[in-house]
């Protein structure tokens, strides 16, 4: 499901993972709304991923709106490295 290259977007509650898919996806960005991964903690359940090449605008159409995530991931050789912004 997650690919090495892959962003994860982990956010506080189900209501702000949500509102910040519609966001996205009203923009058509090609993004999908995934379980969070195992190996990640997560009260919500739920994330965003997106492919390394949308990381500027997603993240960009997220600040504007005010949804950016609580924390958020790349996957790189099989592992979830947290991005620090």
């Amino acid at each position: 499901m997650v690919q090495d290259g892959d962003y994860v977007a982990v956010f506080n509650s189900i209501h702000r993972v949500m509102k910040a898919e519609k966001i996205l996806k009203q923009k058509k960005l090609a993004i999908m709304l995934i379980p969070v991964p195992r190996a990640l903690q997560s009260d919500c359940g739920l994330a965003i991923r997106y492919d390394s090449a949308l990381r500027n605008e997603v993240e960009r159409v997220l600040a504007e709106e005010g949804f950016l995530p609580a924390e958020l991931y790349v996957k790189q050789h099989g592992e979830y490295v947290k991005v620090t912004t």
